[in-house]
């Protein structure tokens, strides 16, 4: 396999984590909702992670319609921005095979990585690693790979495997130093207008409407020796359980930022069962930041039946190793 086409994997399950759930083992799909205000950290985050994960769903999917889809948006200092697009489709309904939590397909549809297709599988026993199917479009191939390593970081974003798909809440110290009101505005990624191009001309802006909302303040201390960072700070929405905002620390300084704009659903009277719009994040000893945009016009929900590219798929058929083989370039 040459250097480019492993580079290229590295992107893509970098970007797919962005996108798609993972490592759920430990958090239970029918987690309840809370009766109460919650008083355990580690409660809070097991919330938090019920959330990311889309549990609220039987499958939760971001599709392409016409010219929208789903971009990820990487930005250096002083440099033009890259861009990718991508299809993505999440099954948590494997009630029927207890050994599987859920399966993710990415299809990549521009950029570097057009024409790739990631499968994932994350099973429910909590000692075991994921299962990496990827579609690698050169080679006319599917290769399986290993679950990478939590503080791994590809294809010039501001994400790690741990931040977008792998950390659990067992992985971190958990301690609420409070409730209060946020007062933040959930930050966006902005594109001097001589460099917009028309993937990039019509990104949201940042947002002040979670500023009066009422929020659980978390630190988590990490468990890991040597990590590349000490502990993190989550303002925890208390009704949604959406984390709006997350300061990474490092000997007392703040190295990095993630900020998530997280639009109630539609369909479901779960608080929980909120919408990914934005995931914007920052690093501040380098200046590089990085936006995943969702636009709510391709997020459908709880679908019996997929239409990817030309073919339609049912439930049972999507989530497949043939569906990879599937994708044209």
């Amino acid at each position: 396999m040459t250097k480019s086409i492993k580079t290229k994997i590295g992107v893509a399950m970098v970007v797919a984590g962005l996108l798609l759930t993972g490592a759920n083992a430990g958090v239970k799909v029918d987690l309840a909702y809370p009766k109460g205000k919650l008083t355990n950290a580690k409660d809070i985050m097991s919330q938090v992670y019920y959330v990311n994960h889309f549990f609220a769903f039987k499958n939760y999917s971001i599709v392409k319609k016409g010219r929208t889809i789903t971009k990820i948006i990487k930005k250096s200092k002083g440099k033009k921005a890259l861009t990718e697009t991508v299809e993505r489709y999440l099954n948590n309904d494997y009630t029927s095979d207890p050994k599987i939590k859920s399966k993710d397909l990415a299809i990549f549809r521009s950029g570097k990585l057009r024409g790739m297709g990631m499968l994932i599988t994350d099973y429910d026993d909590d000692a075991k690693s994921q299962e990496y199917l990827v579609w690698l479009p050169a080679l006319r191939k599917v290769r399986r790979f290993a679950q990478p390593a939590h503080d791994e970081a590809w294809g010039g974003t501001d994400f790690t495997f741990g931040d977008v798909t792998l950390r659990k809440p067992k992985h971190e110290k958990h301690e609420l130093m409070g409730t209060q009101k946020f007062g933040m505005k959930v930050k966006s990624l902005s594109i001097p207008k001589a460099e917009q191009t028309r993937l990039t001309k019509d990104l949201p802006a940042g947002t002040n409407k979670f500023a009066d909302r009422q929020v659980y303040k978390v630190k988590s201390t990490t468990k890991f020796s040597g990590w590349w960072y000490d502990y993190r700070i989550t303002y925890v929405d208390t009704k949604t359980f959406a984390d709006y905002h997350t300061e990474y620390y490092k000997g007392g300084k703040k190295i990095k930022i993630l900020d998530k704009n997280w639009p109630k659903a539609s369909g479901s009277s779960d608080p929980r069962a909120l919408r990914w719009y934005t995931w914007y994040g920052k690093d501040f000893r380098n200046g590089h930041e990085t936006l995943a945009y969702i636009p709510k016009k391709v997020t459908v929900k709880n679908q019996s039946s997929f239409k990817v590219g030309k073919k339609k798929y049912s439930t049972s058929q999507l989530w497949q190793e043939s569906t990879l083989r599937k994708i044209k370039r």
